[in-house]
């Protein structure tokens, strides 16, 4: 396994998406579109988790690849989709979400949790 990014890293397609899932552990990814406050607003927050934990984080817009939005059911943005060894094991479209409530969401979707590696994420 590929050692953990720091921060979110941008994906342009859903191919770049799938080896990153592929290769990683767990990965959270955001899918945003340009000019949505709210996925503007989690950025930063994004950053955090990618900090605090052994999480990658992956931001994709999926206008650049509309398969994407079928088959990540993305109905609005931002959605965060959770992948755990591979396979979806989460979905969360509830807008915008502090440090905090999206570590809660890793926590309780995934099996074994992120590794906190930060006293503070937020």
């Amino acid at each position: 396994m590929s050692e953990t990014t720091t921060k979110p890293i941008r994906a342009e397609t859903g191919e770049e998406l799938d080896a990153l899932v592929e290769e990683h552990d767990l990965v959270l990814a955001e899918f945003y579109t340009k000019g949505c406050a709210k996925c503007n607003a989690i950025e930063p927050v994004l950053g955090n988790v990618a900090r605090a934990t052994d999480v990658v984080v992956v931001m994709i817009n999926p206008v650049t690849d509309l398969s994407l939005v079928e088959e990540y059911d993305v109905t609005s943005v931002p959605a965060l989709v959770l992948f755990e060894g591979g396979e979806r094991v989460g979905h969360l479209t509830e807008g915008f979400q502090g440090t905090e409530e999206l570590l809660e969401f890793i926590e309780e979707h995934a099996d074994h949790g992120p590794t906190e590696m930060a006293a503070d994420a937020d």
